[in-house]
């Protein structure tokens, strides 16, 4: 076994491909608990009380306060579902996935012109597009 995983994590650097993570599963499970207590706690703070669930998650992510408040209302509602989720199955990609794609709509909303342009309305049909063997 290697001494210093009794500490502490070690990163494996591969060329080709992701990193890896070597670590003692006590640990590992103790991270993925607290991941669960701290995501069904948030997820108890929003149902009760949804302004200081998103006052927290906007010390976290402040972008948020760039969303109109509806849409700023959904983002909370699904980040914290996607959190509870992942935090009760270990996958947590869906949560990153989702984390990115909200941040993107904050920097968009963040723009007035872009923001008004991306709602539409949108003109004509679009261009005609050839198939993929040139036949139209």
């Amino acid at each position: 076994m290697l001494p210093t995983l009794d500490n502490a994590d070690v990163i494996l650097e591969r060329r080709d491909d992701e990193k890896l993570i070597l670590m003692r599963a006590e640990r590992f499970e103790a991270g993925a608990a607290s991941l669960r207590i701290a995501a069904r706690a948030l997820a108890v703070v929003a149902r009760r009380n949804g302004d200081l669930a998103e006052e927290v998650l906007a010390e976290e992510l402040p972008w948020l306060t760039w969303l109109p408040d509806a849409e700023r209302h959904e983002c909370v509602r699904e980040l914290l579902n996607h959190l509870i989720a992942g935090a009760d199955t270990g996958e947590l990609l869906p949560f990153a996935r989702a984390l990115t794609s909200w941040r993107s709509t904050a920097v968009v909303w963040s723009d007035p012109r872009l923001a008004r342009e991306l709602q539409g309305p949108f003109p004509g049909d679009g261009g005609e597009v050839t198939r993929p063997n040139g036949d139209v």
